[in-house]
């Protein structure tokens, strides 16, 4: 009998699961899976670029990158994680690869599109990136398999609870100010901004999240980031860059002003369901600032660029920054966990864990 009746219970706990787990051939997942999609630029690119045709300046697969955690280069500008890795790991979620790996299959899980050097404009840094444009075409692809493996019905239902976590905007100010200034200060400064605001979000969003790809398939949860402080990046204080860099600080301040009202219009006006987590860059990163940050600013990491020769700290941990615009793995963990459980003052209108319950 005392067989019996633990086999009742084995037949009961397995019929409990497959109402809780929903299985497609050999893809099985949660009922209340969440998968996390990262677009964006080198804060959240995990070596996208390592696939692309580009050169040493947008790719960190050469060591010293990678040698905190991984102890090999990754493709991640870090000497380890970077926030979307913690982020998964505290959505209880495996590290997402990226989406250009021809290895990586764990889709139902997510995918990072992110491209270091990437901006919203599709201009910036033009034949050497994924553009914000392009990552959202890669993601129609993936709409598409997704729907092959798990049908159009569960499909929208892992894309109308799945987390969309972008970072981009700062290469479209610091890129055209070092490489083409006339045309970058032939602009207003609210002209200029409100072109890459316009690009990132309302074009992007409205043509792609709600008449067409994340938005149609269900999606309503998007965290964002503020641009970080530019003046305080060890690039920027090593070498004087003149007026037009003066110019691109100036148009980075006014950009953190106008995003937040973006996303206010698009929650109460725009797009139906629209919520968003929104990450205070600045105010996260300059509550480390009273670390001692390494203002050996040039681009040297890896002796892979114009000046092979570079230092490396004894210990990252104690930096924010790792090279000479990127932060260590330990300032990544940092902002992660801000963006993930921070107050108010950090993110609003919620922060990601509240998203990954919503």
């Amino acid at each position: 009998m005392a067989g019996l009746r633990f086999h009742s219970r084995f037949l009961v706990l397995c019929a409990i699961l497959l109402i809780l787990t929903r299985c497609h051939g050999q893809l099985c997942l949660p009922e209340k899976h969440i998968a996390l999609f990262v677009f964006g630029d080198s804060l959240y690119d995990v070596g996208n670029n390592n696939y692309i045709n580009t050169n040493s300046d947008y790719r960190s697969n050469v060591w010293p990158y990678g040698e905190t955690t991984f102890k090999y280069p990754t493709g991640r500008f870090s000497d380890g994680r970077i926030i979307p890795d913690f982020i998964a790991e505290y959505a209880k979620l495996p590290l997402i690869s990226p989406y250009l790996n021809p290895a990586y299959r764990q889709y139902a899980d997510g995918a990072n599109f992110a491209s270091a050097g990437a901006g919203a404009l599709v201009g910036t840094n033009r034949g050497f990136v994924v553009d914000l444009q392009t990552q959202l075409s890669y993601f129609k692809n993936l709409i598409g398999m997704l729907r092959r493996k798990l049908g159009d019905t569960d499909a929208r239902a892992l894309l109308g609870r799945a987390v969309y976590l972008f970072s981009t905007g700062i290469n479209d100010y610091l890129a055209p100010a070092a490489t083409n200034s006339s045309w970058f200060l032939s602009y207003s400064q609210e002209d200029y901004v409100d072109m890459v605001v316009d690009a990132r979000y309302l074009l992007i969003l409205i043509a792609y999240f709600r008449a067409k790809e994340i938005h149609k398939n269900g999606g309503r949860k998007f965290g964002f980031q503020s641009l970080p402080p530019v003046g305080s990046l060890p690039s920027r204080r090593a070498v004087n860059h003149g007026a037009a860099t003066e110019e691109a600080i100036a148009r980075v301040i006014l950009h953190n002003k106008v995003l937040p009202k973006v996303l206010v219009k698009l929650e109460r006006k725009q797009l139906k369901g629209f919520r968003y987590s929104m990450a205070n860059m600045v105010q996260g990163r300059e509550d480390r600032m009273l670390w001692n940050c390494p203002y050996r600013g040039i681009n040297s990491c890896g002796g892979r660029r114009s000046v092979k020769e570079y230092e490396l700290c004894d210990d990252p941990k104690e930096y924010v920054f790792f090279d000479s615009a990127h932060p260590s793995q330990t300032a990544h963990e940092q902002l992660a966990k801000l963006t993930w459980s921070g107050t108010p003052i950090h993110t609003g209108t919620y922060n990601l864990k509240a998203m990954f319950q919503l």
